[in-house]
């Protein structure tokens, strides 16, 4: 009898360190594996989705090969990496191709490219909740909701770097329901959508070496019903959009957009337009409108 009760505690023991092992650090993932597989190096998963359960909380998921990986809601602190100079796909029609809703944890995206099969996506990234979101080195398109899709009630910070975002209705749009959501923005391209950069409820830009332009409306856009929207503009293009360059103001809220060091042309309607509750604020050294017309008037600061 103290044989088997002692067999038993080495059997639960075994158990729980191999629950404890189930889920690494790192996992892989393959165009040509199979998500049975434990997502090793050498056994590879085929899929985001089986290798996410697979991997810890804070571990990474990187891509071995080319492949499309799949739809994928990530409901932990994680890196997803597909891997320079390679394409690591996410194909949707009909749903989001990546839904984040970490809850206090951070996420980076990395090298990856998301496509909605002919414009059917709804959106490219979508942020429900968590502490920060990382976008880095990534191409999304086609989808008929926003590129990447801020739309949350606690905060947070997002990042996008080195990322061009194109064919959606706005390239990335930020609305938060209670508390400011603050995104940087650098080395990055929104462009041939129907909005490039969109501020709305409760979200403040800072938008450094970019460019909205060619954007079947427009470029830049600050405009809130509820909650204050800021976008900080500096060396950065919006041009040749159909509508408007820049649009501050219009909703019922405050709306300030600040520019430095900003090439503003070839907009269809206007180079900048202040709505209702808008304010736009242009330091001394940002370039001449060229031809574009200004509606409304623009703030002008001398630079310290």
């Amino acid at each position: 009898m103290r044989i088997t009760n002692v067999l038993k505690v080495l059997a639960t023991v075994l158990l729980g360190a191999s629950f404890m092992s189930a889920q690494a650090s790192r996992t892989w993932v393959s165009g040509v594996g199979d998500d049975a597989n434990p997502c090793s190096r050498t056994a590879p998963c085929k899929t985001f989705a089986g290798a996410i359960s697979k991997t810890a909380s804070g571990g990474e998921i990187d891509a071995l090969d080319p492949g499309g990986f799949g739809a994928l809601t990530i409901t932990k602190p994680i890196t997803i990496d597909g891997g320079g100079g390679q394409v690591a796909s996410v194909l949707v029609s009909g749903t989001n191709g990546i839904v984040v809703t970490s809850g206090t944890g951070n996420v980076i995206l990395r090298n990856l490219r998301i496509t909605g099969l002919n414009g059917s996506g709804l959106n490219g990234i979508h942020w429900i909740s968590g502490a920060s979101l990382h976008v880095e080195h990534c191409d999304i398109f086609g989808f008929s909701g926003n590129g990447i899709n801020i739309a949350k009630a606690d905060g947070g910070q997002a990042f996008v770097i080195d990322t061009t975002v194109t064919d959606s209705a706005a390239g990335i749009k930020a609305v938060d329901t209670t508390n400011t959501v603050a995104v940087t923005i650098s080395r990055s391209r929104f462009e041939n959508n129907q909005f490039g950069i969109f501020s709305g409820d409760f979200s403040k830009f800072s938008v450094t070496d970019s460019d909205a332009s060619g954007n079947s409306n427009t470029g830049i856009i600050a405009t809130s019903s509820a909650g204050t929207s800021v976008i900080n503009v500096k060396s950065s293009t919006a041009a040749n959009n159909g509508n408007a360059g820049i649009i501050s103001g219009s909703g019922s809220t405050s709306s300030i957009v600040r520019i430095s060091g900003v090439a503003i042309h070839g907009n269809a309607s206007f180079g900048i337009f202040i709505g209702g509750n808008g304010q736009v604020i242009s330091f001394t050294n940002t370039p001449n409108f060229n031809s574009d017309l200004v509606s409304g008037t623009v703030t002008t600061i001398a630079p310290l």
